[in-house]
């Protein structure tokens, strides 16, 4: 029962400070790290699901699920006239004895920019949805349920803490700038390509209340999220380089994600035309400084992708658990059709 404690501690922690549900995989989850990221991808549609197991070694664990999708509206099969982007993200997150679980979905429309023939696009994005928190005390044991005579916790004892746990809703905005660097569609260079990419944007303008019990002023802290990488071809190889670096900032805390993927291309894709295109396969190592090393793996063949990586944890709390966090990724880009698009 050591570990229910240390659960509920930290649950505690998760809650009092108002932090955001995460991911591993930031690349694989564009619409969690910038809403002006809606539509600017390669093809016309995109789905992502994400699927993240904490703590496998902990006798509780947590589940964290992502569905996403996003459009490009009025997008020109050529030229560089600029568009529109809408997306659309749910997420959920539960764990704990307790069952305490969040859940949150919003709507974020881009106005989206190519210049100097698609080489440079500049994406401007905001957001709006919804929130939500519950949970149930009553899953929970304390330090003085505990029956010296039997030698074992007896849930039927008062344990002096408030049955009560709020299930509330809240509303939520955010916004964001994104730039992307990439000349692939306006030259012919093959196997020397160099792209780069750029953001930061803000969540939780608005900083709503969080009422868990009755008189409570808890709030969800604004959202800071800068994040950049950049993929480089290895001239007269098959192989690139992918690297990037996430830096999260919220309510005086801080997380950093930062590595880099090898990526080996196993099928070229046509440079004018665009009706075959590149095929990859990936191994990299990430970390999120001061907590967990991320051992990962992608596949990237015709608009389908699908990672996995596994969080080993090198901070205080591997203490608690003997394993890491699973988490699974997978997302599909409609290359060749477009339902809103137009061919000149």
């Amino acid at each position: 029962m050591k570990n229910s404690f240390f659960i509920v501690f930290v649950l505690q922690v998760i809650f009092i400070n108002a932090q955001d549900l995460h991911f591993s995989q930031t690349a694989q989850t564009p619409l969690l790290i910038n809403p002006a990221s809606a539509g600017v991808f390669e093809g016309w549609q995109r789905v992502i699901i994400n699927q993240r197991t904490q703590w496998l070694g902990a006798t509780t664990s947590f589940m964290t699920t992502s569905f996403a999708g996003d459009v490009t509206l009025f997008k020109k099969e050529r030229g560089n006239k600029s568009y529109l982007g809408l997306g659309a993200i749910f997420n959920t997150d539960v764990g704990g004895d307790g069952r305490f679980g969040s859940q949150s979905g919003t709507l974020s429309l881009s106005g989206i920019l190519p210049i100097a023939k698609s080489a440079h696009t500049l994406s401007v994005g905001l957001l709006g949805g919804f929130g939500s928190r519950k949970g149930d005390i009553s899953k929970l044991s304390f330090e003085n349920q505990w029956n010296s005579s039997s030698y074992a916790f007896d849930p039927t004892l008062l344990s002096g803490e408030s049955a009560n746990l709020n299930n509330f809703s809240y509303l939520d905005v955010g916004t964001g700038v994104y730039y992307l660097y990439n000349p692939g569609k306006s030259t012919f260079a093959r196997n020397n390509e160099l792209k780069f990419q750029f953001g930061a944007s803000v969540y939780h303008l608005n900083e709503p209340f969080l009422k868990y019990t009755n008189g409570t002023d808890d709030r969800l802290h604004k959202k800071m999220v800068i994040h950049s990488g950049m993929v480089k071809d290895i001239v007269g190889s098959n192989v690139s380089i992918d690297g990037s670096i996430v830096q999260f900032i919220q309510g005086g805390h801080y997380a950093t994600i930062l590595g880099s993927m090898i990526r080996y291309r196993f099928q070229e894709g046509t440079k004018l035309t665009g009706f075959s295109q590149n095929a990859y396969f990936g191994f990299g190592l990430y970390m999120r400084v001061k907590d967990a090393i991320i051992p990962s793996i992608l596949v990237d063949y015709k608009g389908l992708k699908f990672g996995v990586s596994y969080d080993v944890t090198i901070s205080n709390l591997k203490r608690a658990y003997g394993g890491g966090s699973v988490e699974f990724s997978l997302s599909f880009s409609n290359l060749n059709k477009g339902l809103f698009k137009s061919a000149r």
